[in-house]
């Protein structure tokens, strides 16, 4: 197989009960972006298994995917333009958020036109400048006061909560609890509150609420190596590996370019791999020479810029590795996504997030 990636459900499953022991609070997989680049269904069910009680996408058709598969608890989507076909996630049960106005009355005219209430989460601004509601928050509160929906939940999400000590984390939540109040003055009382993203699960238990919604953590990896530590710090097992074929092994002699451009060229006699992956898999075509695979025992660096569908590494002059070898891309043995993220100048979400779907998804 020229590429794949190894997820192991054992990791997931391990990652969503180490947080449930450090919360009371219902756990809401974030199963969004093809679950992390995981594989959005068997994510799901497998976090479902594992005892979380909600699942959590950004768009409609991912919630609407995981209802076709046979997936029936509780499902948010979160970033649904007005373009959305709100009738279609009203009928299947799908939880909406609502950010403005315009989307109130969107969803409330289609819940009208198929003859059931919505069930919605209203969603504030607290200090992010995304999504959210914030300049008509008044006016909001006047027309959803009287609305045909049922408000499931209130919610916002945090900017800073992977640096624990900033203020800005008190602040937005100062600013949540404040509206919630005011929500509940005019005699709206979501059932389900939830604030807590993963970096806010491991380290602001004030922020949990009703829900927390666990995203990059329930992967095994950290939401922010430098603030808080490695995943094996974090006690998370990182749940992707990613291998690809070693399409070509050959010697050359020192001084030879490399790849387009010849940005590097070999400092001695040496052995090249020929990796089977390149930037049409996700692989960053930024990558430094800090990051590679680890093939025949031993880490062997990328040289020269990463290609379309491959990329070069230098095995160095005594290694064993052969053509058709399987090597790790990162995984438990060599490098790591946080190895990778740093190589390219970008963070862990975004290594197993672009992994394309060209590459296959193995379940273990």
């Amino acid at each position: 197989m020229r590429a794949f990636v190894q997820v192991d459900l054992a990791a997931i499953k391990n990652n969503i009960a180490l947080v449930r022991s450090k919360t009371s609070s219902q756990i809401l997989a974030v199963v969004k972006a093809d679950a992390y680049g995981h594989g959005l269904v068997p994510v799901a069910k497998c976090a479902v298994e594992s005892g979380a009680s909600w699942l959590g996408v950004a768009l409609l058709e991912e919630g609407l995917t995981l209802r076709e598969s046979g997936i029936k608890a509780p499902i948010i989507s979160w970033l649904t333009p007005p373009s959305s076909d709100f009738k279609k996630a009203i009928q299947s049960d799908i939880d909406l958020s609502i950010p403005s106005l315009k989307h109130l009355e969107l969803i409330v005219a289609a819940g009208k036109a198929v003859g059931k209430r919505p069930r919605v989460h209203i969603e504030i601004d607290t200090g992010m400048s995304r999504g959210g509601l914030l300049g008509e928050w008044e006016e909001f509160l006047i027309a959803v006061k009287g609305a045909e929906v049922d408000v499931i939940g209130f919610w916002s999400h945090f900017a800073r909560a992977d640096e624990p000590d900033q203020v800005a984390n008190v602040n937005q939540l100062t600013q949540f609890e404040s509206k919630l109040a005011e929500l509940q003055g005019v005699g709206i009382n979501p059932e389900f509150i939830h604030f807590a993203n993963s970096a806010a699960i491991l380290t602001n238990p004030s922020s949990h609420k009703d829900i927390v919604r666990l995203g990059i953590s329930m992967y095994g990896l950290s939401p922010d190596v430098k603030t808080l530590g490695s995943s094996i710090n974090l006690e998370l097992e990182p749940a992707m590996t990613l291998k690809a074929e070693l399409h070509l092994v050959k010697r050359v002699p020192a001084g030879s370019p490399v790849g387009y451009g010849a940005t590097q060229v070999t400092s001695r006699d040496t052995k090249l791999a020929i990796v089977a992956m390149g930037y049409a898999d996700g692989i960053p075509r930024s990558t430094s020479d800090s990051a590679g695979v680890f093939v025949a025992g031993a880490k062997a660096p990328i040289i020269g810029r990463v290609s379309m569908d491959q990329f070069v590494v230098d095995l160095g002059p005594e290694s064993t590795a052969q053509t058709g070898d399987i090597a790790e891309v990162f995984g438990a043995l060599g490098y790591s996504a946080d190895d990778w993220a740093s190589a390219a100048g970008t963070i862990n979400y975004e290594i197993v997030t672009r992994i394309a779907t060209r590459v296959p998804r193995i379940y273990a």
